[in-house]
């Protein structure tokens, strides 16, 4: 229930300006860079949210720094959406981002350490897919409340609605905290092992399978870490980190973010009216809903490599369509099917099967802080694209701006061929092993 509201709110948060933003132009006279940085401010308060999330999660405890980001996400939500100026909105946005730079390290890391082993893949799976819920409800609360009524009345009101509507889902995500325990393993390291005994009992099956899993906590707190900063720097596993970090950039400049940021604005360039450009952004939930959770069921049968490249290549092949709608003036009909369709090959491949490998290739001792690395890295390329998305279409127009993310896509193709390997059925430490031996080649 936490992880699915933390989603939902997510979701909920990061989309929720592709409804606004057309509005918003309007409303402050905004230009395009400008524009671009009332969009994409959120993602530096989310870099700057995943960078303290750690220490303040060891310091106080995963529930309380997620009750905070749940208060954080209340406040903002009602600041943006009373703003009286360009310069409030913007600050109002960071200061959102954060709430979710902190849920996005938090949430994974206290479902990993609360769940039983045997249901851990499943919360985290549905953690992920909350955040599409979250992104389709806000695309159709967008459409409900812009598509029927003038465009003076949403300059000036219909925008507020959408983002203080933002309070509910922070409100449920609040309910759902404050029956949940805190995190067994943060309790014990803290000096308070029949506190975690307590919460443990409250998971695991019995008392001898609470007992059992907290002699494991003890066991695994006994071994001593020695790695450092720069050990992610050596022969071994700098090649890894590298590949971490392209998948993070790859993942973000496919464009599927700025298609999720700006597509009313997209659908209105292709040809639909502001009612019709809402309502096919919808589609574009439904879409990313829908396939995600088939991309759940079809990653451990068909394999991560094979997802991954071939939905890479099926992306491009999809945005290059999309680039010669744009070119040629085709229907918006024709532009909205390829857009769905290069959200459909996002969804089953770049989406998910990115947190996945990134999770998996890097050994015990160093995940922590590789994927500190690449979660950094995939929050400001997501920066990069939204703010760079309005830019690039004023200047060079939206055929060309999406031949770029053709490019990317293509090339991001061609990497995972090449270069990553397969790591579907294999154990976390066959796949250490494999790097260790590559290594020596």
């Amino acid at each position: 229930m936490c992880g699915s509201a933390r989603g939902l709110l997510f979701g909920y948060d990061t989309a929720v300006i592709s409804g606004a933003i057309g509005f918003l132009q309007i409303k402050f006279a905004l230009d395009s860079v400008a524009v671009g940085w009332v969009t994409s401010c959120i993602l530096i308060g989310c870099a700057i949210g995943v960078s303290i999330a750690g220490v303040l999660s060891d310091l106080f405890g995963r529930k309380k720094i997620l009750l905070l980001s749940a208060v954080i996400f209340a406040c903002s939500s009602l600041g943006a959406a009373l703003a009286g100026s360009y310069i409030t909105l913007v600050v109002w946005r960071m200061l959102a981002g954060i709430g979710i730079g902190l849920t996005s390290l938090i949430t994974p890391l206290y479902i990993a350490e609360m769940a039983p082993s045997e249901v851990r893949g499943k919360l985290v799976s549905v953690n992920q897919l909350a955040i599409t819920i979250g992104i389709f409800v806000v695309y159709f609360i967008n459409a409900a409340i812009a598509s029927g009524s003038a465009q003076s009345w949403n300059v000036n009101v219909g925008w507020r609605w959408m983002m203080g509507v933002g309070v509910v889902p922070s409100v449920l995500f609040v309910l759902a905290l404050i029956p949940a325990g805190e995190s067994p393993r943060w309790l014990h390291q803290h000096g308070k092992p029949e506190a975690a005994l307590a919460i443990l009992k409250k998971v695991e099956a019995n008392d001898e399978d609470a007992q059992a899993q907290l002699n494991e906590i003890k066991k695994s707190e006994e071994v001593v870490d020695d790695t450092h900063f720069k050990d992610l720097f050596n022969k071994t596993w700098l090649p890894v980190v590298l590949i971490g970090v392209c998948l993070a950039l790859f993942q973000q400049f496919s464009g599927s973010n700025a298609i999720m940021y700006y597509a009313p604005e997209i659908f209105k360039g292709a040809g639909f009216g502001q009612s019709g450009a809402f309502w096919s952004t919808v589609s574009i939930g439904v879409i990313n809903m829908v396939i995600t959770i088939a991309a759940l069921g079809l990653v451990d049968r068909i394999g991560r490599k094979k997802l991954l490249g071939w939905g890479s290549f099926a992306m491009s092949m999809c945005l290059l369509v999309v680039a010669i709608c744009f070119f040629v003036h085709a229907s918006a009909a024709l532009t909205l099917t390829f857009i769905l369709l290069a959200i459909a090959s996002y969804a089953i491949s770049l989406a998910p099967v990115t947190w996945i490998i990134i999770s998996e290739i890097f050994p015990s001792r160093i995940r922590g802080r590789a994927m500190s690395i690449c979660t950094v890295v995939l929050w400001l390329s997501d920066f990069t694209l939204s703010y760079t998305f309005p830019i690039l279409t004023q200047s060079i127009g939206e055929g060309w701006t999406f031949m770029l993310y053709v490019a990317v896509t293509l090339i991001s193709a061609v990497f995972v061929w090449k270069l990553l390997p397969e790591t579907k059925g294999k154990s976390l430490e066959e796949i250490e092993l494999y790097w260790q031996q590559r290594a020596k080649q």
